[in-house]
């Protein structure tokens, strides 16, 4: 847990007015870890690059949580094929809000990112996928990405230094299906978002049928840091086995709600309590969501002592997800956030598996029914059967975000669900 967190200062959004202008990015040493990289092939091969982003540990900051450079090394060695970098800027899920403050405040830190892992995967390509809901930041970063190829840090032979590198912004069109990796790259080539069976791995088998790696935003916006600073110093950010500077997005129900740039590890408590000015109305903490709605709820007497990390929420019986922490207080009514998330995987899935298409359905039907006042309480069974019936039966991971929270939620709060089940029953006899 971070002791010292009152004093650190923001390495990935720092207060810096206009940094997303290239020439004040520059002036605050914009660039330089690239340049590094570049000017100097010998020492910073490749496969050093790699290297030294695999020991720094950058935890894929999308959600899965794996390390990058460990991601990079799964590409193959380069052959006549084009090679791609898909950037995941989707973030369509409740929750999740973090990507588009660098987009807006620091676009430079993540296009130089995507540099030095094209660099270190020889590959040619960059693609930046974005929700369509954020097309004000698109074009933030669109503007960006024209003053990099005019200072020479994209396009053909970049810094003189015989690197060909290009990189092309495109939007979605509301899908949440299209965060996920595959769906992504289906809906990059033009078709629809259909996640893809797994193998191949997009890194054998991406973009068109070419070796790509998939990497989120602030994932990629990190890298500069390891090269500028190195991997020891970047592990000696955050807590033991989750490195870094994180963007905690925090929403529901405190005062200061907000992105707020803090190491890994935070205390829960501290975040909620300190950085987002605590509970509104001065009222008590009844429960979290730690990072997008499709982790696990957390009660308020579980989070004593955990901290914002893989490890600790997960033996806490949540995940880190994209941090985006959902608070919730004493007022919330359980019944109909569950209901609402239902809502919204359901509205959501593709329909391309059967238990994903039907399971989702079902959930939200049965959780209507509760909510309504009008549930059993063996509707309550029937809805952990089906999460079961769902889970890891499907091509992408959709089923499964859909049917933690319904088991979650309903596990830790179930005298809530049988109280509304129960009062249904009542209101019958």
């Amino acid at each position: 847990m971070i002791e010292d967190w009152k004093s650190y200062e923001p390495l990935l959004i720092p207060d810096i007015p206009n940094l997303h202008k290239i020439d004040v990015y520059e002036e605050n040493d914009g660039y330089s870890a690239l340049r590094t990289v570049l000017n100097d092939q010998e020492k910073w091969s490749r496969t050093d690059v790699t290297n030294e982003v695999k020991a720094a540990n950058i935890r894929g900051r999308g959600g899965a949580g794996f390390n990058a450079g460990l991601k990079w090394s799964f590409m193959p060695e380069p052959d006549d094929r084009p090679r791609y970098l898909a950037c995941n800027g989707d973030e369509s899920e409740p929750g999740t809000f973090k990507d588009r403050n660098i987009f807006e405040f620091n676009p430079h830190i993540f296009i130089e990112g995507a540099l030095i892992a094209a660099y270190a995967m020889s590959v040619d390509t960059i693609y930046v996928y974005i929700r369509g809901e954020y097309i004000d930041w698109v074009h933030i970063l669109e503007q960006a990405v024209e003053e990099a190829y005019d200072r020479g840090y994209l396009g053909k032979d970049i810094l003189g230094k015989g690197i060909d590198i290009d990189l092309h912004v495109t939007y979605g069109a509301g899908a949440y299906i299209c965060g996920e990796e595959t769906g992504m790259l289906e809906s990059l080539e033009g078709k629809r978002g259909y996640p893809r069976v797994k193998p191949p791995f997009p890194a054998q088998k991406g973009l068109w049928g070419n070796p790509t790696t998939i990497n989120n935003i602030e994932t990629l916006a990190n890298v500069p840091l390891v090269i500028n600073n190195g991997a020891e110093w970047y592990q000696s950010i955050g807590a033991e086995g989750h490195n870094g500077p994180v963007l905690y997005g925090i929403s529901g129900h405190v005062n200061k709600p907000g992105v707020y740039e803090y190491p890994a590890g935070m205390s829960v408590e501290d975040l909620i309590y300190e950085v987002a000015g605590g509970i509104r109305g001065g009222k008590k903490l009844k429960a979290l969501i730690p990072g997008g709605t499709s982790t696990p709820v957390l009660r308020a007497d579980q989070l004593e002592g955990v901290s914002m990390d893989s490890n600790s929420l997960r033996d806490a019986g949540s995940m880190m997800g994209t941090a985006g922490m959902v608070v919730m207080d004493e007022d919330t009514d359980m019944v109909d956030l569950l209901w609402r998330i239902s809502h919204f995987f359901h509205h959501e899935s593709c329909g391309q598996c059967t238990p994903c298409r039907e399971g989702t359905g079902w959930l939200e039907k049965v959780l209507l029914k509760i909510k309504n006042g009008e549930g059993e309480i063996k509707d309550l069974d029937l809805l952990l059967d089906v999460t079961t019936q769902m889970e890891g039966r499907t091509i992408c991971a959709l089923a499964d975000a859909a049917a933690w929270p319904v088991r979650h939620t309903i596990n830790r709060f179930r005298d809530e669900f049988e109280a509304r089940c129960k009062k249904s029953v009542h209101a019958v006899a």
